[in-house]
């Protein structure tokens, strides 16, 4: 079963879906899905067994409607950095600032987005993957769009932007997952920016000190 956006529910059912994401989001940020029981969402969420069968199929279901509500809050945030009149250079520079607020604001979706678990053995878990998988494809296209269009501006040596923009999107999962490191190498906010703008400039710039003039 599911839910679909833009459809108006009765105010008491609609209390009971959003008691049941709120809850499945808390439980699948530290859980795959085969280690939770629809009785341990439930008792988080104060209702019955039965409203998560009655609204999202089965517990798979209610996990993928958890992973399209944070593909839309990542896109929400991405939108923001492809905005008409920004040159290519400053859509990679607000990709990587908007990719680190998601994180900020969002740090379980992050993690579910970033690195997914395993989809279990349910098809919603899987369809629910699938559609993970797209919608990061969705966003690295937009992202070697804008490497493309620096290409053909003549900003950017010729390179494959489908590569680039994996390489950009994996680093930036890399610098900020060091978040949620419990150790000395954990970084905050402001490290963690300054390292984004640290990977900005070398993958610009390179690490080679330009020729000399002399």
């Amino acid at each position: 079963m599911v839910i679909r956006t833009g459809v108006v529910m009765d105010p008491r059912k609609q209390r009971t879906v959003d008691a049941l994401i709120e809850a499945a989001e808390q439980i699948f940020a530290t859980h795959t899905v085969d280690e939770v029981t629809v009785e341990q969402i439930a008792a988080t969420a104060k209702v019955s067994v039965a409203s998560i069968y009655n609204h999202f199929g089965s517990k798979a279901g209610l996990h993928a409607a958890v992973v399209q509500r944070a593909l839309d809050v990542d896109k929400g945030f991405m939108d923001l950095a492809y905005v008409p009149g920004r040159t290519p250079e400053d859509q990679v520079t607000a990709a990587a600032e908007q990719y680190l607020q998601f994180y900020l604001n969002h740090p379980d979706f992050f993690r579910m987005l970033a690195f997914p678990a395993d989809p279990g053995q349910y098809p919603a878990g899987h369809e629910a993957a699938d559609r993970l998988a797209e919608s990061v494809a969705e966003q690295n296209a937009r992202l070697a769009n804008a490497v493309g269009a620096g290409i053909r501006f003549g900003l950017v040596r010729p390179l494959d932007p489908a590569a680039v923009a994996t390489v950009l999107w994996a680093t930036w999962n890399g610098i900020i997952s060091l978040a949620w490191r419990q150790d000395s190498l954990r970084c905050n906010e402001s490290e963690l920016r300054s390292l984004l703008a640290t990977a900005s400039d070398i993958i610009a710039n390179g690490l080679r000190q330009p020729p000399s003039s002399s």
